[in-house]
This record gives C-alpha cells, structure tokens and sequence, in this order.
C-alpha cells in the first residue's frame, strides 16, 4: 500500500491537500497538540529544559511561542524534546495501518530526517503572496514567530526538487481535486 507524504512551506495548503487524498491522514501538527494536551512525560522534559518558562501542565503553546521569541535556538532545543514523541506515535499510526493507502502531512519531514520506505513525495507549490494573505488570516499569527520557524526550514527549492510530484495549490477546491486524480493516476500506473 502506497504512504503519500506532503511537503511544502509554512501556510502552502499542504493539511488542505492531504485531507483531500480521501485516504487515512497522520497530521504532525495535530499530533503535537495531543503531546502538549495529554503527555506528562514531554511536559517534565521540557520543565526540565525551561524551568523558569514552563508553567503547568498541559502544555502552552503560548509558553513555547514566547521561549522561541526571545531565543530563536529554542526551537531546536523544543524540538529535540517533542520530535521523538511524534515519530513514536508515527511509528504507531504506519504500523496499524500497512494495508492502506495513508497520507503523511508532515512539515519538517525532510529536515528531521524521516525516511518511509516507498514514501511518495508531494511538494504543495503556492504564490507567497497568498500565503501570507491567509496566513495573516491565522488566529494568533506572529510574523516574527513565523520568520524564525522558516529559517530553520528547508528551502522550498530544495523540497520542490526531492519531491516526486508537484501540486500548483491556488486554493481553488476543483484544482487541487483534478491534480491529486493525476498523481493518484500516475501511481497506480507504476504499480
């Protein structure tokens, strides 16, 4: 069974395309919620690492936001903690789930070194400037927080150029439908 990994810059649409596969999604982002709101362990190993910033349990990601703002290193040192949370849980999800067809959305997929076995790459091209439209759009948007998160980030040439397939997100539904028919086409042909 195929596993779909989607790639792509901050705000590129990558959720909105891999929801859109009508196959089995594991969310990265959505999985680090779950971490902050229910995990103890993550929580006292980031207590540990931030005594003085991290207040109480379940996990802010206000806290977190404002550790990475006033020292950009931080989020290395966060990620170093909440990584391997993750990759356990994608651990759990690949292996409950080797019959199906699944989609990985997973942001830092490449820059964490997250190698699947006939994984199918798909880097989500968007127009920056509607990018930051939307992203402006975000609840809670911080551009300085968003600034910092993309230098720490691939550039989106380099993921445009691992990737096997690309798919033009002009945030038009019936767009991203036809592409995603094509790819799902074009890999049940190589089977």
């Amino acid at each position: 069974m195929k596993t779909i990994s989607i790639i792509g810059e901050i705000g590129s649409g990558k959720t909105y395309v891999a929801n859109n596969f009508g196959y089995i999604v594991f969310n990265a982002d959505k999985e680090i919620n779950k971490i902050y709101k229910s995990n103890r362990k993550c929580f006292k190993l980031l207590k540990k690492q931030f005594p003085y910033n991290i207040s109480k349990f379940p996990i802010s990601k206000k806290e977190l936001a404002r550790l990475i703002l006033i020292k950009k290193s931080n989020i290395l040192l966060i990620g170093k903690i909440v990584h391997p949370f993750v990759r356990k849980n994608l651990k759990i999800f690949l292996n409950k789930n080797k019959r199906i067809n699944k989609v990985l959305d997973i942001p830092l997929l490449l820059e964490n070194n997250i190698e699947i076995k006939g994984n199918i790459l798909i880097f989500v091209k968007s127009k920056k400037y509607k990018i930051q439209k939307l992203l402006k759009k975000r609840t809670n948007f911080n551009k300085k927080l968003y600034n910092i998160m993309k230098e720490y980030q691939f550039k989106p040439n380099y993921k445009e150029k691992k990737a096997d397939y690309v798919i033009k997100n002009d945030f038009k539904k019936m767009s991203i439908s036809k592409q995603i028919l094509k790819i799902k086409n074009k890999v049940k042909k190589n089977d």
